[in-house]
C-alpha cells in the first residue's frame, strides 16, 4: 500500500492503495465517483475514459504508480467550456440509449474537439472508433460531435 496524492476535477485527493491499482477503481471505489464505467478491463471498449493531464486515457489499465497529472472525469468535464458544449449536444441529439458507454464517449469527444476543433467524418471515426456502444448510437454520436464543433466557432 502507498499514499497517492492526486487532483481530480480540480480537487486535491489522497488515497492509500496498492500502486498497481488501476485509476478506475480508485475513482469508483475509493473516491465514490461512479460516472466513469467499467466495461472490459482491458482498454478495448472506452467506457472508462477520463482525461489525464488533458489526454483521453483508459483508466482501467492505468496503475496509480504511473498516474502523471491531473484527472478530469465525466463529473467534472462540464466545467470546461468544450465539455459543457459536448454534453449539451449529446442532449440535443438524444444520443443516449442505455447510457453505459456515454461517459467514455463524451470524454473522448471532448479530447477530439480540443485537438481538432473542426473534425471531419474521418477524424471522428478514427478518434471515436475505440469506444464501443452496445446500442449502436454511432450516427447520433457523430451528429452530436459535429453540432458541438459548430457551436464552438
Amino acid at each position: 500500500m502507498a499514499i497517492f496524492k492526486l487532483t481530480v476535477n480540480g480537487q486535491h485527493k489522497e488515497v492509500n492503495v496498492d500502486p498497481s491499482t488501476p485509476l478506475l477503481w480508485v475513482l469508483r471505489e475509493e473516491l465514490k465517483m461512479t460516472g466513469t464505467k467499467y466495461g472490459c478491463g482491458i482498454s478495448a471498449c472506452g467506457a472508462c475514459t477520463v482525461h489525464v493531464d488533458g489526454v483521453a486515457t483508459r483508466s482501467c489499465v492505468l496503475p496509480m504508480s504511473l498516474l502523471g497529472g491531473p484527472v478530469i472525469t465525466i463529473e467534472g468535464v462540464g466545467e470546461d467550456p468544450v465539455g459543457r458544449v459536448v454534453q449539451e449536444a449529446w442532449v440535443e441529439k438524444d444520443v443516449v440509449q442505455c447510457g453505459y458507454c456515454q461517459s467514455g464517449q463524451i470524454m473522448t469527444a471532448v479530447a477530439l474537439l480540443k485537438a481538432t476543433p473542426k473534425p471531419t467524418d474521418t477524424n471522428i471515426e478514427e478518434s471515436m472508433g475505440g469506444n464501443l456502444c452496445r446500442c449502436a448510437t454511432y450516427v447520433r454520436i457523430r451528429d452530436a460531435i459535429k453540432s458541438a464543433s459548430q457551436q464552438l466557432k
